[in-house]
């Protein structure tokens, strides 16, 4: 009797800790994609939304918007299903949240840093559109063909300065590194808890999700984007740059 009610309490521990556990996996989804790409297409994986739950362990989960050129020169976006990711993979991934995490360009060169959509293979690339100095600035500004494009990566609201895309393709390009933009009031451009993420996606699962792990997830990219290797870039009056 003492040896069956000790297993009980064990079980019963059990359960109430397991709940921080989390399963292995070896591959991540888009690792996945990326492998089941034709070798020669020139596609973009955004991980469009993210959410976690907690039954028996902790379950992440990732959903992708894929923009891919079935024809040269013809990109389509589509929505993939849910996917399972390990832990650490959503962890590496929390402050990603609106942003390309993978992308083969016209090049073949692949780019899995994290980066703003379109800065790797349409912004400032002369076959799709061309800068504009407005205002005193300089900003990009898609083709009539190609205007689909701006509703595609949220530019109509938020648009690309030159400055911006120069920080990036100087300084982050091709080095693995993440680029958030510049930050101003603590906040980055970019990533999961800037503004331009918050109004393009209101509606997203990880911005309903009230839960307590969400909310220690978005407190600590609040605080720094550095930490996940965001700019640091400031503009002279303390907001964001020209």
């Amino acid at each position: 009797m003492k040896v069956i009610k000790a297993t009980s309490v064990l079980f019963v521990v059990f359960l109430l800790a397991s709940c921080g556990g989390s399963k292995r996996f070896e591959k991540s989804p888009v690792d996945n994609i990326i492998r089941d790409m034709p070798s020669d297409r020139v596609f973009s994986v955004i991980l469009n939304d993210m959410d976690v739950e907690c039954s028996f362990f902790h379950t992440y989960t990732h959903q992708y918007k894929i923009i891919e050129e079935t024809e040269p020169g013809k990109p389509e976006e589509r929505l993939t299903d849910w996917y399972e990711v390990s832990e650490g993979y959503f962890e590496s991934h929390a402050n990603d949240m609106g942003m390309e995490i993978a992308s083969r360009g016209e090049d073949g060169k692949l780019q899995k840093g994290a980066s703003p959509p379109g800065y790797n293979n349409y912004v400032g690339n002369p076959k799709y559109g061309r800068w504009e100095n407005r205002g005193g600035s300089s900003f990009w500004a898609f083709y009539g063909q190609y205007a689909f494009m701006s509703s595609m990566f949220y530019m109509m609201t938020y648009p690309v300065r030159r400055s911006y895309w120069n920080d990036y393709r100087g300084s982050y390009y091709g080095t693995g590194r993440s680029y958030y933009g510049p930050t101003a009031s603590g906040r980055s451009y970019y990533g999961t808890n800037s503004d331009y993420n918050r109004s393009t996606r209101p509606n997203s699962t990880w911005s309903r999700n009230t839960s307590s792990f969400k909310n220690r997830v978005s407190s600590r990219t609040s605080r720094s984007s550095s930490r996940y290797g965001g700019s640091s870039y400031r503009s002279r009056g303390g907001g964001y740059g020209k």
